[in-house]
């Protein structure tokens, strides 16, 4: 093993017994740790974090099926790239056992172009294509692609996975062995916590904290807690406001303040700012919620939300975020009311899809002389001029009369 390569690539998993985590999907009785054992894999589609094991996976596989393995990166391969892999894995000097896994890092950065010269070649069994993405690939993969291939989704390893790693790491010749190194097991795990999921960032993170701490006299390189903090630094959030995890995130905001949940609320949309979203975005979607969601039940909903855009506007971060806070809070704690939502979308569905009528002619007006001897206006009772400033008149189509639009739930009833 090179040891000037990274720790993080040196402790690459070697076979599946040495893969450590996604026991969903690699446990002895499931389907993928099945279909690998027989040698009948198929191609596949790994989704899932950084760090989780996507690329460890896909050696493992070649590992164990001892294909040939092609790697290419979407990022800086292009068709070209594609038709050589296919020319390699067709040659039986090259390839004699004719078959090879052709594992394309972050696949969602290929264009259709690219995605759909792949398809005879998967199609035909040319090669098992294994994909892997951060992003959604029912959003960013060619859906040919996905019809002919398993989709696998791996979820970030958990706080004792990356420990058991590390631990590992300490012990291994491929790893850190060849130093004398003392590190308390709460350290490690702070180190392991602090990675949220991504033994990439926490074997990087001891890596640095072995390099760069002195050996003491007795030839041993201490890890002390405070070396470890600062080698990897603040906690790795899991959020990238361009892919998957922002749209999991907002709407994890906008279902929390419509349930209610202050606490939820302001947890996403903490979330939402330490990944870098714009605040005007969440602003926005803040007013959305205080129209759809609060609505009538607390129209002031709307006025705090308005007023705390234009705030954070003219405020800017990191003050904008107090603003924030204030007003999504507010939506999740006002009472609710969808009836002004429900209205909207019904009336639009009419006038989309039904012969909704004319509108009535004592309430059109009569905005030239002689119109008034077609009808228009006649009729028209000006409610100021009744008790309580209301009269009873149709306003309506003849072809719409009866219908209702805005039903008053139980929660306007009940302020009234």
């Amino acid at each position: 093993m090179d040891l000037s390569k990274p720790l993080a690539y040196r402790m690459r998993p070697k076979t599946l017994e040495d893969y450590v985590g996604q026991e969903h999907i690699l446990g002895k009785d499931k389907i993928l740790y099945r279909t690998i054992q027989a040698d009948r894999l198929s191609s596949i589609i790994l989704w899932g974090p950084p760090g989780c094991g996507k690329t460890s996976l896909a050696r493992v596989i070649s590992e164990t099926t001892k294909y040939k393995f092609k790697r290419i990166n979407a990022v800086t391969a292009g068709v070209g790239d594609i038709k050589d892999a296919i020319a390699e894995a067709s040659n039986l000097m090259l390839n004699p056992s004719g078959k090879c896994i052709l594992f394309i890092d972050e696949i969602h950065r290929f264009n259709k172009l690219q995605q759909d010269a792949l398809l005879p070649y998967v199609e035909n069994g040319t090669v098992i294509l294994i994909g892997a993405t951060t992003e959604n690939p029912y959003f960013e993969v060619n859906k040919a692609l996905i019809s002919r291939s398993m989709v696998v989704k791996l979820e970030p390893l958990t706080t004792e996975n990356i420990y058991e790693i590390l631990k590992k790491s300490l012990v291994s010749e491929e790893g850190l062995a060849s130093y004398k190194i003392k590190i308390e097991d709460e350290t490690l795990r702070k180190i392991a916590e602090t990675a949220n999921g991504d033994v990439r960032t926490a074997l990087n993170g001891l890596e640095v904290a072995v390099l760069t701490t002195k050996v003491n006299k007795d030839g041993v390189i201490e890890i002390t807690p405070e070396i470890a903090k600062d080698s990897v630094q603040n906690r790795k959030a899991i959020f990238d406001k361009n892919g998957d995890s922002h749209y999991d995130n907002i709407s994890a905001f906008i279902k929390s303040m419509r349930g209610s949940d202050p606490d939820a609320t302001v947890f996403y949309l903490a979330r939402a700012l330490n990944g870098g979203e714009d605040p005007m975005f969440l602003a926005r979607r803040i007013v959305i919620s205080a129209a759809e969601d609060v609505g009538m039940a607390n129209p002031n909903a709307l006025v705090v939300a308005t007023s705390a855009m234009n705030a954070v506007h003219m405020v800017g971060m990191p003050e904008a975020r107090i603003i924030l806070s204030e007003a999504a809070i507010y939506n999740a704690t006002s009472p609710k009311s969808n009836c002004s939502y429900n209205a909207i979308n019904k009336a639009l569905d009419d006038v989309k899809n039904k012969d909704t009528g004319e509108v009535p002619m004592h309430i059109r007006n009569a905005v030239a002389e002689g119109m008034e001897q077609f009808g228009y206006h006649e009729g028209y009772k000006y409610p100021h001029d009744y008790p309580g400033h209301y009269v009873e008149q149709q306003y309506l189509p003849d072809k719409m009369l009866g219908t209702k639009y805005y039903i008053e739930d139980d929660t306007i009833k009940k302020d009234k």
